[in-house]
């Protein structure tokens, strides 16, 4: 039966990993998503899985048996972090490229020098161009539903491509708050089985995967990749919309909160945009038209649709809670590359906030939104939270 828990986006990820049932977990654990591997070893321990959980001696090795077992046919799973997720940079594209539809519980963390175990994107946002969807969770019943989720748009025939599900490290991963589960049933039948095209394992019709490839078809096969993602966006509202009819429970890629009429609008993703909500209800309550844009798909990026939602706007502020030295930050290049093609001139400030899991507070959202109020846009990049 359907029931009410309350439990922390980490347990709520391996849930449902217990209730899709995956033929293969390979897992080595990392701070702060040890608790995914750790709570889904003890349904494998207690008999509530029959999953092959396969223990490893690195985070490289996890990803490289996830990449194997799922070119086999199996239906694959796995979680990690920060300089967990850096270990198996190596392999992620080979995964995008053998099109292998892992589903990949990434608890957000930043990467070190200086060690630190807390949260930012940094993780996450090194991987953006390694031919895996990303989406980013705002709370624990987000991370539930979109592991679910993500194994029918993984799998789907026109996209046959890994999935990112971000959640907060801490912040999400070992809050505890209320959470709405799926009976196992209605789990079961809305993933099905997995269908496999072209698996290792199929003797009757050999095919073989990592061969060497000049440049004759190289670039062809990247190409595949590049519409493989554009399909993400044709095909994941119908998938959302199976899992609402299920669940009652739409995920749409933008999280478009008051921004219909907003003049100033604030672009985040993930735990932070709560806080920003919040205080574009209280701007609201003063006539301020304030509005929050919260970004759910990254990759692909909904370029368009990110465009006519800001178009609009008077100013817009971008809070990325990762940096790119020497560049842009990741979500605000986004924003401004979509705005710019759509023909939109709307000025746009980027921010950093958070690093290493430094607090977001009201303040510093309202903050931002007087500035843009005043007209206060800098070509520089903000750092929301610096020590002086």
């Amino acid at each position: 039966m359907p029931r009410r828990e309350i439990t922390s986006g980490n347990w709520a990820f391996a849930e449902a990993m217990r209730q899709i049932n995956p033929d293969v977990v390979a897992a080595y654990p990392i701070t702060p998503s040890t608790d995914i591997p750790m709570k889904f070893a003890d349904f494998v321990a207690n008999g509530k899985v029959d999953t092959n959980f396969v223990t490893v001696e690195s985070e490289h090795s996890a990803i490289t048996a996830c990449v194997t077992a799922s070119a086999a046919g199996a239906r694959v799973m796995t979680a990690s972090s920060a300089n967990g997720v850096a270990l198996m940079h190596e392999i992620f594209p080979i995964a995008g490229c053998f099109r292998t539809p892992i589903v990949f519980g990434l608890v957000n963390r930043c990467l070190g020098a200086p060690i630190n175990i807390h949260c930012d994107h940094s993780d996450s946002m090194a991987e953006r161009d390694a031919g895996w969807v990303h989406l980013y969770c705002e709370d624990a019943q987000e991370a539930y539903d979109t592991a679910i989720l993500s194994v029918r748009l993984a799998e789907h025939k026109d996209v046959l491509s890994p999935v990112f599900v971000c959640q907060d490290g801490f912040i999400t991963s070992h809050g505890f708050e209320p959470v709405n589960l799926l009976d196992d049933t209605a789990v079961k039948a809305f993933v099905g089985e997995r269908k496999a095209d072209f698996p290792l394992l199929d003797i009757d019709n050999p095919v073989t995967y990592g061969s060497f490839v000049m440049s004759e078809y190289y670039f062809e096969i990247k190409r595949q990749q590049v519409e493989a993602m554009k399909n993400v966006l044709k095909v994941y509202d119908g998938v959302a919309k199976e899992y609402e009819a299920l669940s009652g429970r739409f995920y749409p890629k933008l999280d478009a909160y008051r921004t219909e009429d907003a003049e100033f609008i604030v672009v985040v993703m993930s735990s932070a945009s709560g806080v920003v909500k919040d205080v574009v209800d209280e701007l609201r309550d003063q006539g301020i038209r304030a509005g929050c844009l919260r970004v759910r798909m990254f990759r692909p990026f909904p370029a368009e649709e990110v465009a006519a939602a800001l178009g609009g706007a008077k100013a817009i502020a971008v809070l990325d809670r990762a940096l790119s030295i020497g560049g842009t930050a990741p979500l605000a290049a986004e924003v401004k590359s979509a705005l710019y093609d759509a023909g939109k001139s709307v000025p746009v400030q980027s921010c950093v906030y958070g690093l290493g899991g430094r607090d977001f507070f009201p303040q510093y959202a309202r903050d931002l939104f007087c500035d843009l109020a005043a007209g206060r846009v800098l070509r520089e990049e903000r750092y929301l939270g610096l020590l002086e």
